[in-house]
């Protein structure tokens, strides 16, 4: 077999397990042997770039990231829906539809609230997809699309031109997963699976695209050619023969039908993987949709029914506060059992403080619930006429309810944290930042393996990971002996790490990388550090008096200060190896573009910012410098009609190397 037969044959396997595990879950192919066949494509491919094409299973993400999106004129506009609200509103709709087409029937299907886009095929082969935008222009997100598995890269037929809409959506179970996976990270958690959805899919990085795990489902033809359809329901039968998901559908012969069709997809609505916002009623016959035609907005063959939020009383019966993983205190209502939207609600989130103070929320309360474009219930009101006499106002704790440790008010927000360098409640998110690049840079020490670490019962705070044993870290899961004596060779080699790398590890409120370098150099040592007063502390360049508060707080802790113990009894450097910072580039500031081939971002912005200077994401007026690398992009484009000095990397040494 040559090498094109190999390559053919191995492109037409991986596809159809794809389509095996992500269409029909049925997979015929093991994990193991999928994976040794992509490898090996991966392997023919890189020697033979010449022979790579655009369906290859090995295109399903890109390797490179964008400098922005391209606009797509959409060869048929995405139109809109007019939305109705009530059932007269929908026999409305339909008498007008009569008018035109006396013997119209309808298909009905849920509403996905997702982000619409365009999919585009020629002689069956994916080219381009592109979000609805305005229904007229939208964006080129190609590379983000090809990573949603459930897209077919080639179809079984090759038609020479169809174009198929469909929504994206980020599956619940996916959406979950994120929101922990932030929250361990510390980063905002997305407030409902479209809003993670739309901003999964406008990343300009197809990697980030790929491990958010989007979906989609396909509901209409927008434009075909070779082919011809006489309803609706033929081209989505099509279209699921083509390897498509297709959004599920049902026929009706009568409005009254359709109706009694939307009333159970709303009482079903929590068994979809996605959210819904709705349920679409379309004329079926597509010769009745070319006469019916569309206004200057909407179809007039088609509707979308909107759920009203269904709301209904109960009682609070308590108020308790949980602890997050990132310190935040978070008060939740437990209410008496009430069926809302097809569930069973025993609590309601109260957000923070501020909403419980605006509400006036009190324990024995009547309350009025809904679950509106939200995961979690929340309190719409109090109706304050049923409260019961002696309900007094709901008093925030000023310590941690899980460690003890005071709380302390952002100063940006509403959020009120946990002090605890020691608080269980945090340990995971702690522990992960702990060991993060940017920190301890603990290769090996991810998420996965934390939780590993804390469910055997092996670590309590930070500071046990420098009394880790290797037998027992060899015991766990997935780990084995070689895994467990890298981890441990990686957590040894992190004592000697540079006392900034230890400071932003400690995760001090506001004190991140830059700062932390910048306390690491100014102080030399921990503990000329933690004898600091407030002034001497503000008076620290990048620092200032908010910081310096925190920082003062932090090290007044009881658990800081045993952290700290704990950590120097295991032999953790705690003393600064930079040296003195210079001034050579002080007050320019520099922006990079492009790939430079000696060093990576990370290290040439570390290279300025030693010598003094700055590095800015953006060009602007202020711009002393842009430092081009290769395939500098549009940063630089804008550097030179501005006239900012351009500087290649040959330039850039040699500035460095004269400093």
């Amino acid at each position: 077999m040559d090498v094109a037969q190999e390559l053919q044959q191995l492109r037409e396997e991986l596809t159809r397990a794809n389509y095996e595990y992500y269409m029909l879950d049925a997979p015929t192919m093991s994990d193991y042997d999928f994976d040794h066949k992509l490898r090996r494509l991966e392997e023919l491919e890189a020697m033979y770039p010449e022979l790579i094409t655009p369906d290859s299973p090995t295109q399903r993400v890109g390797g490179s990231v964008a400098e922005g999106f391209s606009e797509v004129v959409h060869q048929v506009p995405l139109e809109s829906l007019q939305d109705v609200f009530s059932v007269e509103e929908l026999e409305e709709f339909d008498r007008r539809v009569r008018e035109t087409t006396p013997d119209a029937v309808y298909d009905t299907e849920p509403k996905v609230d997702g982000l619409s886009v365009a999919l585009e095929y020629e002689n069956g082969v994916f080219v381009r997809g592109a979000t609805r935008g305005d229904g007229r222009v939208g964006e080129d997100v190609t590379q983000n699309l090809r990573t949603i598995r459930s897209i077919p890269l080639r179809l079984p037929e090759s038609l020479p031109r169809l174009i198929v809409r469909g929504e994206v959506y980020m599956p619940k179970s996916a959406f979950e997963r994120i929101n922990r996976e932030r929250e361990v990270q510390g980063k905002p958690l997305f407030a409902n699976p479209r809003n993670a959805a739309a901003g999964s899919l406008r990343q300009l990085d197809p990697r980030i695209a790929a491990e958010r795990r989007l979906d989609i489902l396909v509901f209409n033809i927008q434009y075909v050619d070779g082919k011809t359809f006489s309803t609706h329901t033929e081209t989505l039968e099509y279209l699921e023969s083509q390897h498509f998901r297709v959004i599920p559908h049902t026929f009706c012969a009568t409005i009254g039908e359709c109706t009694q069709r939307i009333t159970a997809i709303g009482d079903s609505r929590e068994n979809f993987d996605f959210d819904i916002d709705g349920a679409v009623v379309k004329v079926n016959d597509l010769t009745d949709r070319e006469k019916l035609g569309s206004t200057a907005k909407f179809p007039r063959w088609a509707a979308a029914y909107k759920y009203p939020p269904e709301q209904k009383p109960t009682t609070v019966e308590d108020i308790v506060i949980q602890v997050g993983r990132t310190g935040v205190l978070t008060p939740k209502a437990v209410v008496a059992p009430v069926r809302l939207a097809g569930t069973t609600v025993t609590n309601a989130t109260l957000h923070n403080q501020d909403f419980i103070a605006e509400k006036d929320v009190r324990i024995g309360d009547t309350v009025l619930v809904q679950k509106a474009g939200e995961i979690i219930p929340e309190i719409v009101s109090v109706l304050k006429e049923k409260r019961p006499a002696g309900a007094v106002p709901f008093v925030f704790p000023s310590q941690c309810p899980v460690c003890g440790a005071a709380v302390v008010r952002d100063e940006d927000g509403a959020a009120i944290r946990c002090t605890g360098a020691e608080c269980p409640a945090q340990l995971t998110r702690n522990l992960v930042h702990f060991a993060s690049r940017d920190a301890m840079d603990i290769e090996g020490l991810g998420p996965a393996v934390v939780e590993l670490l804390i469910q055997a019962g092996l670590l309590k705070t930070p500071g046990d990971l420098y009394h880790l044993q290797i037998t027992d870290v060899a015991k766990l899961d997935r780990m084995g002996k070689k895994s467990a004596q890298n981890l441990m060779d990686a957590i040894e080699r992190s004592k000697e790490n540079d006392l900034s790398k230890l400071l932003t590890a400690l995760g001090i409120r506001q004190v991140g990388q830059k700062a932390a370098q910048v306390l690491s150099r100014q102080f030399g040592s921990m503990e000329a550090l933690m004898t600091a007063g407030e002034e001497e502390l503000a008076a620290v360049p990048d620092v200032g008096s908010i910081t310096a508060q925190n920082i003062l707080d932090w090290f007044s802790s009881p658990q800081s200060k045993h952290l700290i113990q704990t950590l120097k009894d295991a032999g953790v450097n705690m003393v600064s190896k930079a040296q003195p910072v210079g001034d050579k580039l002080s007050g320019l500031t520099f922006v990079l573009t492009g790939e430079l081939s000696g060093f990576s971002r990370k290290e040439a912005s570390e290279r300025i910012e030693a010598l003094g200077g700055k590095v800015s994401g953006s060009v602007s007026s202020k711009t002393s410098y842009a430092v081009a690398g290769e395939a500098a992009g549009s940063k630089l484009r804008k550097a030179q009609e501005l006239n900012i000095p351009i500087l290649d990397e040959s330039a850039f040494i040699t500035l460095l190397e004269e400093n």
